[in-house]
């Protein structure tokens, strides 16, 4: 199976795909160039922002709640207008956020890293209810933030280390007791990436470097692969009117001389219906 162009504009770091259910608007970050981007059927807006911003989530028909270097942040669709809500390592100018999504209960998770991917420098942290909470250090690049459909299971990886972990939750979605490995992709040799779990239970994995986005079911048992044009696929996002089509982000970031397919976010049907990302509480 192979994606096809969904929206042409390319992103040095596409990042962050969300499907908003209200407005069936696709929503994606350019992270290095400080944009967020959206496509409505022929319908393009971009906005501009003087500091990183990685991933979003909806909280109604007009609002998203946007993760930057140093906070999460109100956002008013029609207004561009950002308002903070909490502080995100504001005080670490040596870190940006990067992968994050809501999870079941109504929580953000996002998380962090170090602008040069430094060892060890990066965390994901649990937004719930107005409060932020660090649940996991001592990462490098934190990726692959997806949950299980009943809501008890989270998904994360360090892309360093080739491996997607799983972390059980209690009714809330906080953490209980320790994460363990799920996938470990280090001898295929793939970098994981975003991830976003459909209704089916089964992980979609985009995988740095290696131009895809590989489906495992809820045993680790890999399913098969979607081919995308841009080498550096980064994350996916289940959307359409019947949250059937898999759209995925990609980036020019590291490739010396890219081609116009570097960037880009492609789309294609799934074979699978995906979940309705829920909207955050505030």
């Amino acid at each position: 199976m192979r994606a096809q162009v969904f929206d042409p504009r390319p992103c040095v770091l596409g990042e962050g795909p969300l499907w908003h259910p209200l407005r069936q608007e696709l929503f994606w970050f350019d992270i290095i160039a400080c944009r967020l981007l959206a496509r409505q059927g022929e319908i393009t807006r971009m906005w501009q922002f003087d500091e990183h911003h990685s991933a979003a989530g909806w909280v109604d028909h007009d609002t998203l709640l946007i993760a930057s270097e140093t906070g999460l942040w109100r956002f008013n669709i029609e207004t561009g207008q950002r308002d903070l809500v909490a502080p995100l390592e504001a005080d670490r100018p040596e870190t940006r956020s990067n992968d994050g999504r809501a999870d079941r209960q109504g929580g953000f998770w996002i998380g962090t890293m170090g602008k040069h991917a430094e060892p060890g420098l990066g965390a994901i942290y649990r937004f719930y209810k107005g409060e932020v909470v660090r649940l996991f250090d001592g990462l490098t690049i934190p990726n692959a933030i997806c949950f299980a459909p009943d809501g008890r299971m989270a998904y994360y990886a360090c892309t360093k280390t080739g491996q997607i972990n799983r972390q059980p939750l209690d009714a809330a979605g906080w953490p209980v007791g320790a994460p363990e490995v799920f996938i470990d992709l280090n001898d295929a040799g793939l970098n994981p990436d975003g991830a976003v779990v459909d209704a089916e239970g089964g992980i979609w994995n985009a995988q740095w470097g290696a131009g895809r986005v590989a489906r495992y079911l809820p045993d680790g048992t890999f399913d098969r692969a979607i081919s995308v044009g841009g080498v550096h696929s980064s994350c996916p996002a289940f959307g359409g009117p019947d949250l059937n089509t898999l759209f995925v982000t990609t980036a020019r970031e590291d490739i010396l001389a890219p081609d116009a397919a570097q960037g880009m976010v492609y789309a294609c049907d799934a074979g699978v219906k995906g979940l309705q990302e829920p909207h955050i509480l505030l």
